[in-house]
């Protein structure tokens, strides 16, 4: 059975193109494109694995993530274009599992997953 995974990133474009190619890699994906929408997602029909973005419009992701973090031990994957060091401390420090700077290869992000998976 797929894995379950939410995808949330508020470039909708992305969303799906990483969609497709993710589950063309076995895993059954939703996307969400803002954190109150990620969150009511994971509450009504929890996914296995979590791909959250941190720059997005009203709600950023680690604020997302903190809130996750009170209703659901679900691993998490930070997707991001904030790479510097400091940026992937706090992330990890506020409960994400790895942390990953756009761009990425898609190969590594799908190794990464699954890798958190086992």
């Amino acid at each position: 059975m797929a894995e379950q995974l939410l995808f949330v990133d508020d470039d909708r474009e992305f969303c799906a193109l990483m969609r497709d190619y993710l589950d063309g890699e076995g895993f059954d994906v939703r996307c969400a494109h803002d954190g109150s929408a990620a969150l009511a997602a994971q509450r009504s029909r929890p996914a296995d694995i979590v791909v959250l973005d941190v720059m997005m419009p009203l709600r950023n992701g680690l604020d997302v993530l903190r809130e996750l973090r009170q209703f659901s031990s679900v691993p998490v994957l930070m997707l991001t274009a904030r790479g510097e060091d400091l940026d992937r401390i706090v992330g990890l420090e506020v409960g994400a599992d790895d942390y990953l700077p756009k761009p990425c290869n898609p190969r590594e992000l799908v190794a990464r997953l699954r890798a958190i998976l086992r």
